[in-house]
């Protein structure tokens, strides 16, 4: 029992500088999120130079099954992972413990839920993401194979979140970055060698999500800090399930909102696409790339965020929040910093960007460099709107978080991508990012105003 005392005095989130924190623990994250981007993006640069616009087109429309699969993830990965730094704060530890068993139960569950459903209903659903007669066997074969490797995704997700809460951020890194360079090899080879067009693509990803997956599920069987895999807790506590779930909805409605979003993005670019010069698989194929690289982009931010909720719970358990607001602060302004720098790049060097995707004809080029200046025209906005909701989340105010969630994607951007058009055709669709960016970028500014003011006046008498 002492030597459990000494492990929490001695906990680093309670006591160490604050840049030095969010440096160790974002950094690992950051790196973690831009290689899970890169997984798709390796994709689709591949099957570009393989396979065609046609083949890139397939993975855009498949992507909304990725995007589920994600939003099941971090609902119980970011909600889990929420629980158990507020626990360990509090001194804890067995509770901790107990949530790793729950979110893992239920990642397996949640995985053969998905896999089975999308499965029986493989073709009504391609056809509702997009899917035309030209690229419906594309599309098929490409989420066939990643479906296969749904749990194998979900685990390396929940575990990577709940191994930054142990305190072993950089593990969470290594074992994204071992997949995604597995990845890489194995796509020009699956692709070129064995010629397996997208199925090799999707092969390629699924075998390195199944090793960074082991690598993570190893951790916590023999070298856990503070939390390892247990028997006894290897079931649904329905406490921490509810607890867990609330705090992880703000980031699994993100992740729907993405698949809602993607879905009726899809079928607005191929009708409005082929009522216009460009053509509906080519306007497809294009905004596809682009919201590939915008995800990237963002995904560095949302890295910084990962990185500062432990910190964040940990001392709003513990009572510190001068500790809360300072973090939140230092995260907001090197997110934001992040997301100004990608705003920049894509509005001067959109053709170097994009040609990193293949060479295509001059009609797909041209669309694709206005596609990515328009609808990436207020991304500058999005570091501070990432970090506003992960502060909200990781101090324990699920509902705050879940509207910041839905606010860009679902609240402003789907009814914009449906109403624009009428207007405005093709452009409109365009246009409805950089409107939805900075609109939400000032709804959220009052919510994070009015949250400083609270947190300050806490600060004063504390």
């Amino acid at each position: 029992m002492e030597q459990k005392k000494m492990t929490h005095e001695a906990n680093p989130l309670g006591y160490q500088p604050i840049g030095k924190l969010l440096m160790q623990f974002a950094m690992p994250a950051i790196i973690a999120m831009l290689v899970n981007s890169i997984y798709n993006i390796v994709d689709q640069i591949f099957i570009g130079q393989g396979v065609g616009y046609l083949g890139n087109a397939a993975t855009t429309i498949a992507f909304p099954v990725v995007t589920i699969v994600l939003a099941l993830s971090t609902l119980l990965g970011a909600g889990g992972s929420a629980y158990a730094a507020i626990k360990l704060g509090e001194k804890k530890e067995q509770e901790a413990e107990k949530t790793l068993g729950t979110v893992l139960v239920l990642t397996l569950v949640f995985s053969a839920v998905v896999m089975i459903l999308s499965f029986m209903f493989m073709t009504p659903m391609l056809k509702l993401f997009g899917a035309t007669e030209n690229t419906m066997i594309y599309a098929r074969q490409y989420t066939t194979v990643m479906l296969i490797g749904t749990p194998f995704n979900m685990i390396g997700v929940v575990l990577s979140n709940m191994a930054r809460t142990d305190g072993s951020p950089a593990l969470s890194m290594y074992a994204i970055l071992v997949g995604a360079v597995i990845n890489t090899i194995l796509n020009p080879i699956y692709i070129f060698v064995f010629h397996w067009g997208v199925s090799g693509s999707a092969f390629a990803t699924i075998t390195s999500q199944f090793i960074s997956a082991a690598f993570l599920a190893s951790y916590f069987i023999y070298k856990g800090k503070h939390m390892r895999f247990r028997r006894s807790n290897m079931k649904v506590d329905p406490i921490i399930l509810r607890s867990a779930l609330s705090l992880g909805m703000s980031s699994g409605i993100t992740q729907v909102a993405s698949t809602i979003l993607q879905v009726v993005l899809n079928n607005s670019l191929i009708y409005y696409g082929n009522h216009s010069e460009v053509g509906g698989d080519v306007a497809l194929s294009a905004m596809g790339i682009v919201n590939k690289i915008g995800m990237m982009l963002v995904s560095i931010c949302i890295g910084i965020g990962i990185g500062s909720q432990p910190i964040m719970g940990y001392n709003k358990g513990a009572g510190q929040y001068k500790r809360v607001r300072k973090t939140f602060i230092l995260a907001a302004v090197a997110s934001t910093s992040i997301s100004f720098v990608g705003w920049l790049s894509c509005q001067i060097f959109p053709g170097p960007i994009l040609s990193v995707f293949g060479s295509q004809d001059a009609e797909f080029s041209y669309f694709a460099i206005r596609c990515l200046k328009v609808y990436m025209l207020g991304i500058f906005a999005a570091g501070f709107q990432v970090i506003a909701t992960s502060y909200f989340q990781s101090t324990g105010q699920p509902l705050k978080a879940s509207i910041l969630s839905m606010l860009r994607q679902l609240l402003l951007l789907i009814p914009l991508v449906l109403i624009l058009p009428l207007h405005f055709g093709l452009n409109g669709i365009l246009y409805a990012g950089p409107i939805a960016d900075i609109t939400s970028a000032i709804i959220v500014t009052q919510f994070v105003i009015y949250e400083m003011r609270k947190l300050n006046k806490i600060c004063k008498d504390c």
